[in-house]
């Protein structure tokens, strides 16, 4: 820990003498983006054992960057992020497109830098570093790599949208080299969640050497989740590589083969390679453009973003649109630490869904074509409902109808709008819940999007089952057939859930599939469809037919009505515990069926207090506001208090308790800290839980500002005595959407006395 601040604590100097910019060292002088860590959360170790870690990354990019430029450190696949803290060399320096540790890369390339004998495979390449000769930023991050013999290179990065500029300083030498891999099938790589047998089969990698223009280009066709989603015959990572010394030396690989000389290359396992020689700490630069449309757009976005070969003002301007979108919060009479996994959070909240549109044009892995428009990819829709896109609508509502646009475009080029799209459908996690991401966007008053292609969109989400619904278990990550959307509809409808010995998941399918139709239903009544609320209000209530009476919880049901035998099956990521209390939408109702307010609270008390409760994973997150609905807030703000400490958030690279999940787990950390939190999608309104800090500001849209007031907040002040919305009481632990966007003063008097 000690060498990882140290390593911190030296980038203003490095970035003097980089950029011929320099920040000011007096802390009092520090801007947000100052604070951001990007090693939180980037080991793969979790807070204890058989937890996860926060599957993040160190990358450099303006926010929400079609391409993440980090320094990779092993062979990344399905389960396995391109960067890993725990890891002790870097195998090359990548363009990746890898949004989280549970879903694949996709057109991917990477660079390395090397002395002594050619070496090109991953396994032989590596380079062995320490983390005190490591700084990380959003904008700029280095690492020295022991080249053997006393040798180091230095490898620096700096990266924009679609392109980026790695910066190599090697010591004297008459074989350095640079090594580009542009596709990476390694079968050795192959386990139950990662199939590369009909990958190897059937793609092929290109480079090419051009030497008239001093650049290397090609192509990768891979997608590492490919065998969860349907085959895009064209689609395609496009790359332009190029660099400001002259090739001279250079040749291709694929696999152990390397022939010297040549200009091009097909292979499953391949790349391309420059060598020369270097004089003591000369500079090699190189500049990586990416595109999904075509070689000549990546040149054309090369162009865009990225001014000659200068590295400095990449990472300056860089660094100001970093700034620009974290100023949106500004604290006061906080600490260090605070500050760090704040703004680490907040950075966090905007990687993804990342922009896939390149100026204007975007290639959809929908049908497979290219269009004209905007658009977004990488949702992790299961997790962000929750609470990621919630808080987008509030920090950057200019990209929202963006967002919902893209859904719908989804839906347009592909029958439907998708689950986990990685870059196309993938049926990962369970239930339609782009449905409540478009339904709360809707119902916030958002309509910069189709309104009728969304309800159109939402509507088939609700009432179609998918192909074969009735013949397929839709089991987990089972190899593609055909797109799953609501797995078990057939039966829901029918039957009012979803049956355990029909379709797998089954109860947590019925809690989430009612979710859903709850947040549909909205948009019905919003749009004047009554006879579609009305049924939809109906549906949304089928999670009771899944609560078993006798047990107290939520139960497999067979299709003919009787309980399971076995009461464990049918959940999904958890346990009965887990989804009992995941009736989002409809929580007094929900609290009813359960005995009532008593019976329902201490029922959830045990919950915590027993250890059943998961704060790593997500179908828990709104369970800490349940006990508002009980008439006991004060254990809200005490939950709230707990899970936001160093029991689920540190400044450290195991600094988030499970997987950050494309900023759910820090949109979650961030709506806790505010004091207040998104509990039901689509239903306009937030619970008031406690806030964590004295003072915070948020910029809200047209110039308005919504300003978080703690009085007497301290350690043992974690209570509300009272809350107040532009002086007015709130007495019922809720507050809209309409009031905040509106502006003002949200003050919490704290105490150390529970409230009732």
């Amino acid at each position: 820990m000690k060498h990882f601040f140290s390593a911190l604590s030296v980038l203003p100097l490095l970035l003097l003498s980089l950029c011929g910019y320099g920040q000011n060292k007096n802390k009092e002088s520090k801007e947000e983006v100052d604070y951001v860590n990007p090693l939180i959360g980037t080991a793969f170790t979790g807070f204890a054992e058989g937890l996860d870690g926060g599957g993040t990354m160190p990358c450099v990019n303006v926010p929400f960057a079609m391409t993440n430029f980090v320094a990779q450190t092993g062979e990344n696949k399905m389960s396995r992020m391109v960067y890993q803290y725990e890891d002790k060399k870097v195998i090359g320096f990548t363009a990746t497109h890898q949004p989280t540790v549970w879903m694949g890369d996709y057109g991917y390339v990477s660079v390395m830098p090397q002395i002594g004998e050619l070496k090109v495979l991953p396994e032989e390449r590596s380079l062995p570093f320490d983390h005190k000769d490591e700084i990380s930023t959003p904008y700029y991050y280095a690492v020295t790599l022991n080249a053997g013999n006393d040798q180091k290179i230095r490898g620096e990065i700096a990266g924009g949208n679609t392109c980026g500029m790695f910066q190599f300083t090697f010591p004297k030498s008459d074989q350095a080299h640079l090594i580009i891999q542009g596709i990476n099938l390694n079968p050795a790589l192959a386990d139950s969640a990662n199939n590369y047998s009909n990958r190897i089969e059937k793609l092929r990698g290109y480079v090419h050497i051009d030497l008239l223009h001093n650049e290397i280009t090609g192509y990768n066709p891979d997608r590492q989740s490919a065998q969860l989603g349907p085959e895009l015959k064209n689609f395609k990572g496009y790359f332009v590589i190029r660099f400001d010394k002259k090739i001279n030396s250079y040749g291709t690989w694929d696999k152990q083969t390397i022939s010297k000389n040549s200009t091009s290359q097909f292979g499953t396992r391949m790349g391309a390679y420059l060598s020369f020689n270097t004089k003591t700490t000369e500079v090699v630069k190189v500049i990586v453009a990416t595109s999904f449309i075509s070689i000549e757009q990546a040149k054309s976005n090369l162009q865009r973003e990225i001014s000659g070969w200068d590295f400095g003002g990449l990472v300056k301007n860089t660094r100001k649109q970093w700034q620009q979108q974290l100023k949106v919060m500004t604290l006061s009479g906080v600490s260090k630490d605070q500050k760090t996994i704040f703004y680490t959070a907040l950075f966090h909240t905007m990687l993804f869904p990342r922009q896939f549109s390149e100026y204007g044009k975007y290639y959809s892995a929908f049908d497979d074509k290219v269009h004209t428009g905007t658009s977004y990819n990488d949702y992790s829709l299961w997790d962000t409902f929750r609470a990621l896109h919630p808080l987008l609508i509030l920090t950057q509502p200019q990209r929202v109808n963006g967002m919902v646009q893209s859904l719908l475009q989804m839906y347009k080029e592909g029958g439907w709008m998708p689950m986990w799209p990685n870059p196309t459908y993938t049926n990962i996690m369970i239930s339609t819940h782009a449905d409540a991401v478009v339904a709360d966007a809707y119902v916030k008053g958002f309509r910069g999007f189709d309104q009728q292609l969304a309800y159109q969109a939402v509507h088939k989400d609700a009432f179609t089952a998918p192909d074969g619904d009735t013949h397929k278990l839709w089991g987990d990550r089972d190899l593609w057939t055909s797109f799953e959307a609501r797995g078990g509809l057939t039966y829901y409808h029918q039957l009012g859930y979803v049956p355990a010995d029909k379709t797998k998941e089954s109860v947590s399918r019925t809690i989430e599939y009612s979710v859903d139709d709850y947040c549909v239903a909205q948009m019905a009544k919003g749009m004047g469809k009554k006879s579609d609320y009305q049924q939809l209000v109906k549906w949304s209530n089928n999670y009771k037919n899944v609560y078993n009476t006798v047990t107290g919880f939520m139960a497999p049901k067979n299709s003919d009505g009787r309980w399971a035998s076995n009461p464990n099956i049918g959940f999904t990521e958890g346990t009965n515990w887990t989804y009992t209390f995941g009736a989002m939408q409809d929580i007094p109702a929900m609290i009813v069926l359960m005995g009532g307010k008593k019976a329902f609270a201490e029922k959830l008390t045990k919950n915590f207090d027993e250890g059943h409760y998961r704060a790593d994973n997500e179908p828990g997150h709104h369970y800490l506001y349940l006990f508002n609905y009980c008439g006991m807030p004060w254990k809200t703000q005490e939950l709230v208090r707990e899970h936001t400490s160093a029991v689920n958030f540190r400044n450290a690279p195991v600094g988030i308790n499970g997987n950050d999940d494309c900023g759910q787990t820090s949109a979650w950390y961030l709506f806790n800290t505010m004091g207040f939190y998104p509990v039901s999608p689509a239903s306009g309104y937030y619970s008031v839980g406690a806030p964590q800090l004295p003072f915070i500001t948020l910029d809200l849209q047209n110039g308005k500002k919504l300003t978080i007031k703690a009085i007497g907040l301290s350690e043992k002040n974690k209570y509300v005595k009272e809350v107040r919305f532009n002086g007015k009481l709130i007495k019922d632990q809720l507050i809209s959407h309409k009031q905040i966007i509106q502006g003002g003063s949200l003050v919490f008097k704290m105490t150390s006395i529970p409230q009732s």
